[in-house]
């Protein structure tokens, strides 16, 4: 999960999203009992790495799916080794009539989250509880709002009776948060099968909140950078830890270290990059602010440069980055090191190139003796398009929230989702999930994670009305 929270003081003043002091219980629609009990189920799954719960909850959904009317034709069930361990993906058709002579419409979602050990947390990880107006649970927000929503919607859709004039489809993958290997896979089954107008994420995008959790603005997320790993590592005969030597492995990987975070990559610029610190630096006050709106203009400004690169939840947007992550040296207490290594995560900027930001950290060590190896394949994908027909159903469901316009505003992810892989297949691939969030309520990965309740009710008629736009009668 990937929203970038939108931070600001002069606030949007609408309706649709509580005083974070109101906890008043509500009376539930039909379709908002349907989806929170979807929702509660599912996080119940612990459906990380390594636990084999994804058979269980991807049967959970095809029941319900099956329940409401979708026949089992129309659900594809796919068995994947990620990385040794099983998983599943799930494809769910809903059959248009063909009348609007239109391409399929693909929705995402993924089903596995990080894991949450339950001992470190306030609350078990996995029950969903409800508390001070949030819900609380692992994936709550990453992504198992996107799962219930969207599995929501098509079974509203289903027995109101309504027919699309094309094809949808939700393709749910289930290793999203590790290797991938179901995510590349159905990105060219439906390639191969689908052939979709464009791909519809729930994984990001999603709307900013001020402080009084009145609306910012939606975010349409259209790039992402390149996920990939590099192993920086020093290598040393080793020997008696009585004899020290003048050279040291684990010395010399805290040398290159130390380089590589004094590094700066330099400053990228893209249409898409202006646009969003232009529109954010309307809201953003102050210096910050005034920055963005300056970079927008003139992203050759070092001032600019310099005071939007100081804050961590910007500096991705600028630049491609890359940080130390994890260490592994040494083999005794009583010997000299013969390898010390450091994982070292890069997010790279759409168009830089992997091999080059290898070459940029071996340049920055400086040390032929020291290596630097990629762990694994990346998926370098390009920017997307924001469709004209998706910009105005996704206004239609903003305004029926929030009873006016707000801003729409496309960004690039620091993150990586499913997204980029269809992408990389040539699809204009777009992320306008109905998620909204303060930034200081963004706990996917971490402890506690939690998304508004208030939130999650506004944004179950998102997706009824976007896909109405674009595939009504």
């Amino acid at each position: 999960m990937k929203i970038k929270a939108i931070v600001a003081a002069g606030a949007l003043a609408m309706a649709g999203q509580a005083a974070a002091d109101d906890h008043a219980p509500r009376d539930l629609t039909a379709h908002e009992q349907r989806v929170y009990d979807i929702y509660r189920d599912i996080i119940a799954f612990r459906t990380a790495a390594g636990h084999g719960q994804m058979d269980e909850m991807v049967a959970y959904l095809t029941d319900r799916l099956t329940a409401a009317g979708f026949a089992e034709e129309n659900l594809l069930v796919t068995d994947y080794d990620s990385e040794g361990d099983p998983t599943q993906g799930l494809v769910v058709r809903y059959r248009g009539d063909g009348s609007a002579g239109a391409k399929p419409i693909v929705m995402l979602a993924h089903m596995d989250v990080v894991d949450a050990l339950p001992e470190d947390w306030e609350r078990d990880p996995f029950a969903l509880v409800e508390d001070e107006g949030y819900f609380f649970g692992r994936g709550t927000q990453d992504n198992k709002y996107g799962v219930a929503n969207l599995t929501g919607t098509f079974i509203r859709l289903k027995e109101e009776g309504w027919t699309p004039s094309r094809d949808l489809y939700l393709v749910f993958s289930g290793d999203e948060e590790t290797g991938m290997v179901s995510t590349r896979a159905q990105a060219r089954w439906v390639a191969d099968n689908v052939d979709p107008a464009y791909i519809l994420n729930s994984d990001a995008g999603g709307i900013g909140l001020a402080d009084d959790f009145s609306p910012l603005a939606q975010q349409v997320q259209l790039a992402e950078k390149t996920y990939v790993t590099f192993d920086v590592t020093a290598t040393n005969p080793g020997g008696h830890s009585s004899r020290p030597r003048s050279d040291n492995a684990i010395y010399d990987l805290a040398g290159a270290l130390t380089r590589i975070a004094q590094h700066q990559f330099p400053v990228r610029e893209s249409e898409l990059t202006r646009s969003y610190f232009g529109a954010l630096g309307q809201s953003i006050p102050g210096e910050l602010g005034a920055a963005m709106r300056t970079f927008a203009a003139d992203p050759a400004d070092d001032s600019a440069i310099a005071l939007i690169s100081a804050d961590p939840g910007y500096v991705g947007t600028l630049r491609t980055t890359c940080v130390a992550t994890m260490l592994d040296a040494g083999h005794a207490e009583n010997a000299l090191p013969q390898s010390a290594s450091a994982a070292v995560n890069c997010r790279v900027f759409p168009g830089e190139g992997v091999e080059s930001v290898k070459a940029a950290l071996e340049q920055a060590i400086g040390n032929e003796a020291i290596t630097v190896t990629q762990r694994a394949e990346a998926t370098e994908s390009p920017m997307s398009t924001f469709p004209g027909e998706v910009r105005n159903a996704l206004a239609k469901s903003l305004t029926a929230r929030f009873g006016q316009a707000i801003p729409m505003i496309p960004t690039m992810s620091s993150g990586g989702t499913d997204g980029m892989h269809y992408r990389a297949l040539g699809y204009d691939t777009v992320a306008i999930g109905a998620g909204a969030s303060r930034p200081q309520d963004i706990y996917a990965h971490g402890l506690n994670e939690r998304m508004r309740a208030d939130a999650f009710y506004a944004g179950l008629d998102h997706w009824s009305i976007v896909l109405k736009e674009l595939a009504g009668s």
